[in-house]
């Protein structure tokens, strides 16, 4: 191979890997912002269960559409409970 060759291969090479790189960073950034609005939005759905009735029924509803493993996750929060306390 003559050493323009050479070079050339390695400036792809190097070219490729930053690439790679810079794709890496964009897909880490686009995972934290999906995670931040799950967060954000499971609090408020969370926080509506709580003082509104009728959003609780609705989350357990969808909750009750989860595997008994996901299910598990929520049983601690008593939604119906909380939420007709607080309409009281």
């Amino acid at each position: 191979m003559t050493n323009k060759l050479e070079h050339a291969l390695k400036r792809y090479s190097q070219a490729k890997a930053r690439l790679q790189k810079a794709q890496s960073r964009e897909n880490e950034k686009r995972r934290k912002l999906d995670a931040r609005a799950k967060f954000l939005l499971g609090g408020w759905m969370l926080e509506e269960a709580r003082t509104d009735p009728n959003a609780a029924r609705q989350i357990c509803r969808i909750i009750a559409r989860l595997s008994e493993r996901d299910r598990a996750c929520f049983d601690h929060l008593n939604l119906l409970n909380s939420s007709e306390q607080a309409s009281q």
